[in-house]
């Protein structure tokens, strides 16, 4: 759907659906902007962005997910993407994202602080980042089993 509200806007879109094809197609066609889903199957969109950044220098890449946490949020900007969106989006957001070029200083910080339950879902997040999203290695530096952590990632995050 996405795809084809870029086209409709004028963007040559070129889809992939794992991390290999998404490679061989960025090596091919060197595109100057990527849209990557945080999560690649079994891939991690994170690497993406890294293999992006060295394949097509300058390349403006944004995170699109429905998974949002500060921990992947920082590391993806810090690996190069530009933005870091959290589902549902539309095509204009995205477009808007691709070209921003600041950051927004009108944005105002959360009047009260997260839940216990939202604190929790980043810092295994952040964990989860650190194991290079390795379950067994996660859920034994949390200390908890590996099947009570697999539960946690499925749920939903917790918004606030």
């Amino acid at each position: 759907m996405l795809s084809r509200a870029l086209n409709e806007r004028g963007y040559e879109v070129i889809a992939a659906r794992d991390m290999a094809d998404a490679e061989s197609l960025a090596d091919q066609h060197k595109p100057a902007y990527a849209v990557v889903d945080l999560r690649l199957g079994e891939d991690s969109g994170l690497e993406l962005i890294d293999r992006l950044a060295r394949l097509s220098p300058g390349i403006r890449a944004v995170i699109l997910t429905g998974y949002a946490s500060i921990a992947t949020a920082v590391e993806a900007i810090k690996l190069g993407a530009i933005y870091y969106l959290t589902k549902p989006v539309d095509a204009d957001e995205v477009v808007a994202a691709l070209h921003r070029d600041e950051g927004d200083p009108g944005i105002t910080p959360a009047e009260r602080p997260c839940s216990v339950k939202r604190l929790e879902w980043e810092h295994i997040q952040q964990v989860l980042q650190q194991c290079n999203g390795n379950i067994s290695e996660t859920a034994r530096k949390l200390g908890m089993h590996r099947r009570t952590l697999q539960r946690k990632l499925q749920k939903r995050p917790v918004r606030h």
